[in-house]
């Protein structure tokens, strides 16, 4: 577990973050979010042991990552926003100097490459110079000498940052199966595709958290989460009448047909989602996919941000 207890950080007399305190349990993803100037970047170095905080702890298992930061690296993994690499080295070469910068045993750092090269599907590029990557495949050596040492916990600042579509998805496919073996921290100031790799959210604003939670209970918190779509299998004829019963409904409105199914846009009367999902299977309907409307929660965000 990590804990950071009133960390701040002055910068002359400007309070870049302001007492900030939080916990990551083992095993999970947490999404540090903001606008950009929020202060993530900042925090996060903080984080990594790499920036003194004007005062504050910081703690992984009870170990103290400030008195001494560099006796614990090797226990941290960083992807700063642009990732630190070697371009005229070899992909393979890079990370097993990395590997090495870290500490990490030279007898057993080459199958931990191999390991890693694997797991980031860097193979078809292992003996190219990092040079000649494109910026999706540079991302991937980032991460991949972020995790190389084995680290407990790993920082990933902006990884999906100028990633076309195709890779975004592939990238958070790989930082949803590092939480298995990680605590993962990553920054965005992009809600909605960090609601769907992370398990809970911390908001800054302006150097400050100002919320914390799972994406349902911030809804729920700032009275979000009211209006979902939904897509269910049927006509609008089949499934009007049933929702028509549903005592959980203020309204509902068809949006749109795709092929045997109908996207419904409905307004819930408290924030229960799961049980609106648990009504319509047991009247028998198909559920495709319910989630909350996007402008609803950019429109949190921007609350959450802004004020």
């Amino acid at each position: 577990m990590i804990r950071a207890d009133g960390l701040t950080k002055f910068y002359g007399s400007r309070c870049v973050i302001k007492d900030l305190s939080f916990s990551i349990e083992d095993r999970e993803i947490v999404g540090f979010l903001g606008l950009n100037g929020a202060g993530k970047t900042t925090a996060l170095r903080m984080l990594a042991g790499l920036l003194q905080p004007s005062s504050g702890r910081l703690q992984l298992d009870g170990q103290d990552v400030l008195a001494d930061p560099k006796s614990i690296g090797w226990r941290i993994g960083f992807l700063p926003e642009r990732p630190p690499v070697y371009e005229e080295m070899t992909v393979s070469d890079y990370l097993v100097f990395a590997a090495e910068l870290r500490g990490y045993p030279k007898e057993k750092s080459a199958r931990r490459v191999s390991e890693v090269i694997e797991r980031t599907e860097l193979a078809e590029y292992q003996d190219e110079p990092i040079l000649h990557l494109s910026h999706g495949f540079r991302q991937r050596v980032g991460i991949a000498q972020a995790i190389v040492h084995e680290p407990d916990l790993v920082i990933l600042d902006e990884p999906i940052n100028g990633l076309d579509p195709k890779q975004i998805i592939e990238m958070r496919g790989l930082i949803r199966s590092l939480g298995d073996e990680h605590i993962i921290l990553i920054s965005s100031h992009i809600l909605p595709e960090i609601s769907q790799t992370c398990d809970r959210l911390l908001v800054l604003s302006r150097g400050e958290l100002v919320a914390q939670g799972t994406e349902s209970e911030l809804r729920g918190q700032f009275g979000g989460g009211s209006r979902l779509r939904v897509t269910l299998v049927g006509t609008p004829e089949d499934i009007a009448p049933v929702l028509e019963r549903c005592p959980l409904l203020a309204s509902f409105e068809t949006v749109a047909r795709a092929g045997d199914a109908t996207e419904i846009r409905v307004e819930l009367k408290e924030q229960r989602p799961e049980a609106l999902s648990r009504f319509v299977i047991e009247a028998g309907l198909g559920l495709r996919r319910i989630e909350p409307e996007k402008s609803e929660l950019e429109t949190m965000f921007i609350q959450l941000t802004r004020g």
